[in-house]
């Protein structure tokens, strides 16, 4: 047993008390406890111990022994643990009133599973050891008094005085060692890196001294930071912090997931997944990847390595994909995870998202014509139409969601939020909705779908500017300005909040009905495969056709294709050779087919798509029915088939069914 020289026969010295006896200088070579063995470097005396061994008669036979040798990462030579007087820190006290704030709410860790963690290690903490044998960092600041003509060992801390400066030390030597002659020296060792940064919230502020920049930004509000380095950073600044100024460093902690490759591994110069943001913002070729391989000291062997996974996830590089997509897409992955798999393809998808914004944002300022003037607010007037109060409804929902998980940070929704605004409520519904409005003759609805168009143009910019700056600042200054708005810059405009004057449940529940007709149109000329030419009608109660009628022309221009939409009362007045879809008791929605399809045509295609499925869903439906399948086949395997084989059930009954649509249409 080697107490003082393994890890392990260290902790049974201390269960069985036995002696712990070090036989290494801090050269390397053997102390005086070897004897004849004495001032040898280490591996010579491996051998000369068993060349001794043989020559005595004492040596028995040499066998192999499975352990693991630590070695030094940069020079490779193998490290020799060796006992040292440390330095060390009881933590337990300090760890409970560091739980204790979050306990009392003094201080918030986001997300849910990184509070988990600091409960756990903080729980679980042990004597933190402080101290370094390096070269270079933060001096510790203890001293020892070496007194004239005596033999000292400082091992035992008898000697030891503490000081943040020489002098300071120097005063507190004379209290504690009165009339003696002494000269200080310093410690040698360093503090451990994650103690030195445990100091830094107040320690950059000029602490221990009340300075004003201490007074006034300590404690400091929001700390964000890497989840892996929780306990290491985090839980040790606010322990320190509560140690050494009464108070809790930060009043929230917020952890950002880490980012890896689309696969899920970690980023390696050797696997070639590294990914630079600028080469994202700005773009780059399959080969200018390889070659940024050659800048460095990668071996052959790696860089040929690397150049395959750089084929594999980036066949044709990566597209330029700016930085505020760079920056959504970041934004949009960061939920409750501890991961980010980077997918460059989700990146790109939201350039072309700015792409809509642009465009979308264009075709808005072409639809309030040249020398518009926006109302002084952006009070609703009363004139405004169903679809008008619908987007304002939206328009709050959306700021209020924002508002919260921002200030959850969680950053995920809250992208959601706003890209569900933009893309499916105001570019896909009420820029079209508002078309025949803005090009008809009745000025007085014009104008009012007109202002509400602004209102909800300028607040979705400010809602997106914290994920996109570059792309909504230049729309922004596009925009025409309200009378008296002077604001410069879209980074000093008030941020949109909650509006009770836009909280209309009325209008969400009755555009969700016109909304429910148009989906059932699309579908219906989806299911018959018409692209034009669509002749609607809706059939209701006089209720619902009375709603339904005032949107007629709304209806008809969200319906793709629709050449004309009528709502009736009367059953009666929809001709024969229909085909209709239920959208909910009391509304029925009607497609004009006979004489605009070829069914015989339509009919083939249906047969000819549905023995392609269904040979794929029977040729895996007998893979899945072998003997060995359960036992040869992984789980997940297994699992992506059987999603695989309700997929194709599902196919299959819609074109049974799109097909039977179309064989009714003969009779």
């Amino acid at each position: 047993m080697t107490p003082a020289h393994d890890f392990n026969d260290y902790e049974v010295g201390k269960r069985h008390n036995l002696e712990f006896i070090n036989i290494l200088n801090d050269n390397g070579t053997l102390n005086s406890n070897c004897g004849e063995f004495s001032g040898m470097k280490r591996f010579h005396a491996r051998v000369a111990v068993l060349k001794a061994l043989k020559e005595k008669g004492l040596y028995v036979d040499t066998v192999n022994n499975a352990m693991t040798v630590p070695t030094c990462s940069k020079t490779g030579d193998i490290i020799e643990p060796v006992m040292k007087p440390q330095w060390w820190v009881n933590c337990k006290s300090m760890a409970e009133e560091a739980l204790n704030a979050v306990k009392d709410g003094k201080l918030t860790i986001r997300p849910q599973t990184s509070e988990k963690d600091y409960y756990r290690w903080m729980e679980n903490i042990n004597d933190w050891c402080i101290s370094r044998q390096i070269w270079w960092g933060h001096r510790i600041p203890a001293y020892f008094a070496r007194f004239e003509g005596e033999e000292q060992d400082y091992a035992d801390g008898q000697f030891w005085v503490s000081g943040r400066t020489e002098e300071a030390a120097r005063q507190n030597a004379e209290k504690k060692f009165p009339g003696k002659k002494f000269t200080l020296e310093q410690d040698p060792d360093v503090l451990d890196t994650w103690f030195s940064s445990g100091l830094w919230p107040f320690s950059i502020m000029g602490w221990p001294e009340e300075t004003e920049d201490f007074k006034r930004f300590y404690p400091t509000t929001l700390l964000e930071t890497g989840w892996d380095i929780l306990f290491f950073w985090i839980a040790r600044m606010v322990m320190l912090g509560i140690k050494m100024t009464g108070q809790v460093p930060f009043s929230e902690v917020f952890c950002h997931a880490l980012v890896r490759d689309a696969q899920g591994r970690k980023m390696s110069k050797s696997l070639g997944n590294v990914i630079d943001p600028i080469d994202v913002i700005e773009g780059i070729s399959l080969q200018a990847l390889h070659d940024k391989l050659r800048v460095g000291n990668l071996d052959p062997r790696e860089i040929a390595k690397a150049e395959q996974g750089q084929k594999m996830d980036f066949p044709n590089g990566i597209p330029e994909c700016g930085t505020d997509a760079l920056r959504f897409g970041l934004s949009a992955y960061s939920g409750t995870g501890r991961d980010i798999n980077l997918d460059i393809q989700r990146v790109d998808g939201y350039r072309k998202f700015c792409n809509k914004l642009w465009n979308a944002t264009r075709f808005a300022l072409l639809k309030l014509e040249d020398g518009f003037l926006p109302n002084a607010t952006a009070a609703k007037s009363g004139r405004e139409s169903l679809a008008e109060r619908w987007i304002l409804n939206k328009l709050n929902i959306a700021a209020v969601e924002l508002n919260e998980q921002l200030s959850q940070r969680n950053f995920m929704k809250a992208t959601d939020a706003i890209y569900n605004f933009w893309l499916y409520e105001l570019c896909d519904v009420y820029i079209e909705i508002i078309k025949p409005i803005t090009e008809g003759s009745d000025a007085v609805a014009k104008r009012s779908a007109q202002d509400t168009l602004y209102t909800a143009l300028e607040a979705a910019l400010r809602m997106l500017h914290p994920f996109m700056p570059f792309l909504t600042e230049e729309l922004y200054q596009r925009l025409p300005r309200r009378d008296g708005d002077k604001i410069p810059t879209i980074v000093k405009s008030p941020f949109p909040v909650h509006n009770p004057s836009y909280v209309d449940p009325q209008a969400d529940v009755d555009f969700e009905l016109v909304f429910a007709v148009v989906r059932s149109a699309r579908s219906l000329m989806s299911d018959y495969g018409l692209t034009k030419g669509g002749q609607i009608y809706i059939h209701g109660s006089a209720e619902t056709a009375k709603l339904l009628l005032s949107e007629e022309d709304g209806i008809a221009t969200l319906v793709k294709g629709a050449k004309t939409c009528k709502v009736v009362t009367d059953v009666s007045a929809i001709p024969l050779g229909c085909a209709s879809q239920t959208v909910q008791e009391g509304c029925n929605v009607y497609l004009l087919v006979k004489g605009m399809v070829d069914v015989d045509a339509e009919v083939q295609k249906i047969e000819k798509k549905l023995v392609k499925v269904q040979k794929a869903r029977d040729d895996l439906l007998k893979k899945t029915q072998e003997s060995t399948y359960l036992t040869k086949v992984k789980a997940e395997i297994r699992e992506v088939n059987d999603a695989k084989l309700k997929d194709y059930e599902a196919e299959i009954a819609t074109l049974t069914k799109g097909m039977d649509n179309f064989l009714k249409l003969k009779d």
